[in-house]
């Protein structure tokens, strides 16, 4: 097996409702993570760490930030056949409508994928965050003689009506899925076998289901067939495969997160500030790559920073940060307490020295005190805000600002004035 035996898909996803506001001016792949990263950075530096360097993000809605993002960050060495290429939706003679579903979208492009003549096809969501070795995949999917392999994960009983249940034989071969089962004999009906986690070399720890990732490998020669007139990987595609093909499990047992709604993008970006954190970002065997900046170190005069993340080029003055992610670029002038929240940063600075001399500046202003919330890009906080969601909102949408489970998340660019209580 060589590196042009395989190429990568990543699929860019379809509106984010679930993700909205975060999806309000960008596609669910351009969502900034960790302070400085992308979503997309997740699976296009697993795909570079398998020397899978052959790969199409497909894009559809508010692509513009996603597609910079990429330009400007992935660089293939001339010499090598190594290349991103982004395929957005668009009429053709043969459909004139916009990505239906995932496999709509693979569909579109297929004849572009087939053409290139590389055996295997991975399919990858652009909207996880997780450290896998495709090449491990790819090889128990030649090893099975599989013609799809399915990427899965054990789970506990109680997260299984949240997620798309596969029965495995002991060989690992698929023969039932069910998406989002929900009653008891239901979910019965999907357990795994005792023991056949074991024989992978993974500890149960009591889990009896395994759910599937969203991660799938594809026989070229099989692929258009199987997605047919078909509009989902998930609910189509691999339930009907199921029936007539050779489909099997690839068990992972590392850590993987689906961060496509408010709730779950929230608590990620928080377990990352733990002494020990659930996802390293800190592996220098298997870096996430972005793009380099070039910005200066963060500067922090006189603050009490504790459990946070702090990005590069930022500047902190006599504040208080618990339990937070500073992205890059942020300004957090004095007096402001900021916990248990998310601060994406800004794309540039704003060259005015007194924060509160004008109520458009980007950053934190003075005396302001943000708890559990989501501040977008470029939103600019003004002097003694309050954003803590008062009323205890679950849901609301208004001009500048939303709330989603209880989150309070700021739009991009947002202006909130000062003395604004939220």
């Amino acid at each position: 097996m060589t590196r042009e035996d395989v190429i990568a898909v990543i699929l860019g996803g379809g509106r984010g409702e679930r993700l909205y506001p975060l999806t309000k001016d960008r596609a669910k792949p351009a969502v900034p993570i960790a302070g400085k990263f992308r979503l997309i950075d997740i699976p296009i530096s697993n795909c570079i760490h398998a020397e899978i360097n052959r790969i199409f993000v497909l894009t559809q809605f508010n692509s513009t930030s996603l597609n910079r993002h990429i330009v400007r960050t992935y660089h293939f060495d001339m010499f090598s056949n190594g290349y991103i290429q982004i395929l957005a939706a668009q009429q053709t003679l043969e459909s004139t409508d916009w990505y239906q579903g995932t496999a709509d979208a693979v569909r579109q492009n297929i004849r572009r994928f087939l053409d290139i003549g590389s055996k295997y096809i991975l399919i990858l969501s652009g909207d996880q965050l997780y450290r896998m070795n495709y090449n491990e995949m790819l090889q128990k999917h030649i090893d099975n003689n599989a013609e799809i392999t399915v990427a899965v994960l054990p789970v506990d009983r109680d997260q299984v009506k949240e997620l798309g249940i596969l029965k495995t034989e002991y060989d690992g071969r698929i023969v039932e899925f069910k998406e989002k089962p929900q009653t008891d004999e239901e979910i019965a009906s999907m357990e795994i076998k005792d023991g056949t986690l074991e024989q992978y070399g993974i500890d149960s720890k009591g889990r009896s289901h395994v759910a599937s990732m969203g991660i799938y490998i594809f026989n070229s020669n099989i692929l258009k067939d199987a997605i047919g007139d078909k509009l989902d990987f998930g609910k189509h595609i691999i339930p009907e495969a199921i029936k007539t093909r050779r489909v099997y499990a690839y068990y992972f047992d590392g850590y993987w997160r689906d961060v496509g709604t408010i709730r779950s993008f929230y608590e990620t970006n928080l377990e990352l500030t733990k002494l020990i954190p659930p996802f390293d970002f800190y592996d220098e065997k298997q870096l996430i790559y972005t793009r380099p900046r070039f910005l200066p170190g963060s500067k922090i005069n006189s603050c009490m920073v504790e459990s946070s993340i702090l990005c590069e080029g930022s500047i902190m003055t006599e504040c208080i940060i618990k339990n937070s992610v500073i992205g890059v670029r942020s300004i957090i002038n004095s007096g402001a307490v900021i916990e248990n929240s998310i601060i994406m940063g800004a794309d540039l600075y704003d060259r005015v020295k007194d924060q509160c001399s004008s109520a458009t500046l980007i950053g934190i202003g003075r005396g302001s005190i943000i708890r559990n919330a989501i501040i977008d890009k470029n939103a600019k906080i003004g002097c003694n805000v309050n954003i803590v969601n008062e009323k205890g909102l679950t849901k609301f949408d208004g001009d500048n600002y939303s709330i989603r489970d209880g989150i309070v998340v700021v739009h991009k660019n947002a202006v909130i004035p000062d003395d604004t209580i939220i």
